[in-house]
C-alpha cells in the first residue's frame, strides 16, 4: 500500500503513468498519496493523444477532491530548437495548444525538452551556438503566445547543462533539474543548483542502474550507488519546490518511496 501524505521539506510528486492506464485513472489512484502529479503528455500526434476536454474537466475536479496539484510534461515529439523552420513552427503551435489545454488545471510548471542533436554536438561550438540561438528565438515566440511563460521549465537532458546557461539567462523560463540525467552523465548537480536555485521549482528524481554497459535511468532510487547520489541528497536538503519521482511503474515507485522514506520524510503534525 502507498502511504498517505505527510509533511516533508519539499512537495513530493510522481508521474501519471505508474499504472498501465490513462492519466485520469492514475490520478485517482495516486492523488491521495502525493502533493503533485506530473501529467505526461509526451505525444501530440495524432491530436487524439492529447487529453480531451472531458478529461481536463475530470482532472480539475480531482485536483480539488484530492488536494493535489499538477505539473505538465510537454510533448517530446516536437522540437522548438529544430534546425528545420517548419518543425520549429509546428512545435510552437503544438506547445501553445497543450499549454492552453491545461489552463483549467493551473499547473505549477510545464516541462520542456530542448533537444540538441548528435550532429550539432559533433560540430562543436558552431553547432551549439546555432542550437542556442534557435532555442532562444523559439522560447521568445512561445512566451508571446502563452500565459505565464516563467512557468516553462527547461529540462536537463543528456548534453552538458552549461549549454543551457545562455538560454536560461536570456529568457524568463525556469529550470527543471533532472538529477537522474545529471547523475547518469556525471554532471555537476550541486553547482547547477547553486547557480540557478532561484529558478528551479521542479526536480525530477529517479534511479540510475550502472550495472549495464549503457546505464539505465528512470529506475527505482535503490538502484543508484550511494557515492553517485550523495551530492543530490545535499541539494534536496535545501530544496523546497517539487520533487517528482519520475518512474513509470509501481515497483520502481515503491522502491523509490522506501528509499526516500529512510532519508527525507518528516513526522506529520
Amino acid at each position: 500500500m502507498l502511504k498517505k501524505k505527510i509533511v516533508r521539506r519539499f512537495k513530493l510528486g510522481t508521474t501519471s503513468f505508474i499504472y498501465p492506464d490513462h492519466i485520469v485513472p492514475n490520478v485517482k489512484k495516486l492523488g491521495h498519496h502525493f502533493d503533485e502529479i506530473e501529467l505526461l503528455i509526451f505525444e501530440s500526434k495524432p491530436l487524439a493523444h492529447l487529453p480531451s476536454s472531458a478529461e481536463i474537466d475530470e482532472l480539475a475536479k480531482l485536483s480539488t477532491e484530492l488536494s493535489v496539484t499538477y505539473n505538465v510534461h510537454l510533448p517530446i515529439d516536437v522540437s522548438l530548437a529544430s534546425s528545420s523552420k517548419t518543425m520549429r513552427q509546428d512545435a510552437l503551435e503544438t506547445l501553445e495548444r497543450v499549454v492552453t489545454l491545461a489552463v483549467p488545471l493551473c499547473p505549477t510548471t510545464h516541462t520542456l525538452h530542448l533537444d540538441l542533436t548528435a550532429e550539432e554536438m559533433v560540430e562543436g561550438q558552431d553547432g551549439i551556438r546555432r542550437f542556442q540561438e534557435r532555442a532562444m528565438e523559439g522560447l521568445g515566440l512561445l512566451a508571446q503566445r502563452i500565459p505565464y511563460p516563467d512557468k516553462i521549465t527547461i529540462e536537463t537532458l543528456d548534453y552538458p547543462p552549461e549549454i543551457l546557461f545562455p538560454v536560461l539567462d536570456a529568457t524568463p523560463m525556469a529550470l527543471c533539474m533532472d538529477v537522474g540525467h545529471l547523475i547518469r552523465y556525471g554532471y555537476d548537480v550541486s553547482g547547477l543548483f547553486e547557480r540557478y536555485r532561484k529558478k528551479v521549482p521542479l526536480i525530477h528524481f529517479h534511479g540510475v542502474d550502472f550495472s549495464y554497459d549503457s546505464p539505465r535511468d528512470h529506475q527505482g532510487l535503490d538502484r543508484t550507488p550511494m557515492d553517485r547520489v550523495q551530492t543530490t541528497l545535499g541539494v534536496l536538503e535545501k530544496f523546497t519546490g517539487v520533487v517528482s519521482l519520475e518512474v513509470f511503474n509501481l515497483d520502481h515507485l515503491k522502491a523509490s518511496l522506501d528509499w526516500m522514506d529512510r532519508r527525507f520524510f518528516l513526522p506529520a503534525f
